[in-house]
């Protein structure tokens, strides 16, 4: 929240701790504090050098009254050091080409040298039917974030919960006289990422995990980034500086994990034929997914020598 001065005051520490810093200007931001949120997102990018941190921004929907001025007053301002957009509840591709074009006015009559990137947030029912349009519907898409408090109301969900399981989400298994019925919770939110994972993977941008609610129960938290990072998501929204060491975790490839990925790629340099490693058998296909472990390790080294050293990297 960009109004609230001790978060500016933290806003240089915050950067050198994350990936991507991101000033909120719409949900949670009362209504009599989005002008306030505007200048102190617009202040936080002027004060702060921001190196290999992106500076985000999450601007209002596109049918509330602050949202053009959000786009009109922090564009011209900061538009040299504003990485990507998030643009909130976005239905279909229609308002990616809305945003693609303002943006492109604004740049060319502000000299403004970076395109600006865009990043949709999936939060209604209609947004995920449309989510492999969305994802295709410009170059300036970086990625897509699913939304799961919205999505829950919009879809109608009986919950208030802001991601995460729930208890009346399970299976049964089948009655037995002689045992209790074993019970297990369901993940309500599966099909969602699953479906944005795969259309931001066809349309070569990155998928993220939307925000875990419940910051005092980290372990349910870090089940839920460990799901999203086996699953394909790129990343997860920090509510809590708890929650960032959990994702920086998380979205980091084991140890182990890194390692054994190495020793198929050493194994097969060129990708082909067929090796037996640790008794396992490796070919073109598993030397491709050894790939994606390595090439997120290296990125994960480039930022923390440590974790750089326990790859061998």
């Amino acid at each position: 929240p960009p109004q609230v001065d001790k978060v500016r005051a933290n806003a240089g520490d915050m950067i050198a701790q994350v990936d991507v810093l991101c000033s909120n200007l719409e949900d949670a931001i009362p209504f009599d504090q989005k002008a306030p949120a505007r200048r102190g997102a617009i202040e936080i990018g002027e004060q702060n050098t921001f190196g290999a941190t992106g500076y985000w921004i999450r601007i209002n929907a596109l049918n509330s009254p602050w949202h053009l001025d959000d786009i009109l007053e922090i564009v011209p301002a900061i538009g040299d050091k504003l990485d990507v957009i998030m643009v909130p509840k976005v239905e279909g591709p229609w308002d990616i080409h809305y945003m693609d074009q303002l943006l492109a006015q604004l740049e060319a009559k502000h000299q403004i040298k970076r395109p600006i990137l865009l990043h949709a947030i999936l939060e209604t029912a209609q947004g995920v039917a449309n989510v492999e349009a969305i994802a295709r519907s410009s170059p300036r898409m970086q990625g897509i974030s699913l939304g799961p408090a919205d999505l829950a109301a919009s879809r109608g969900m009986k919950t208030t919960r802001v991601g995460g399981g729930h208890p009346d989400y399970a299976m049964l298994a089948d009655p037995d006289a002689d045992k209790p019925r074993m019970r297990a919770q369901q993940d309500p939110w599966h099909y969602t990422f699953a479906k944005m994972v795969d259309a931001c993977g066809a349309a070569g941008i990155k998928p993220f995990y939307g925000p875990f609610g419940d910051i005092r129960d980290l372990a349910a938290c870090e089940q839920q980034f460990k799901n999203a990072f086996l699953l394909g998501c790129l990343g997860a929204w920090s509510l809590h500086p708890d929650q960032i060491t959990i994702a920086k975790r998380v979205f980091s490839p084991a140890v182990d994990e890194g390692l054994f990925a190495r020793k198929i790629l050493d194994a097969m340099p060129e990708g082909g034929g067929v090796a037996m490693i640790d008794g396992k058998m490796q070919d073109d296909a598993t030397w491709k997914q050894a790939k994606v472990m390595v090439d997120l390790a290296r990125l994960v080294a480039a930022k923390d020598p440590a974790m750089g050293q326990a790859y061998g990297l």
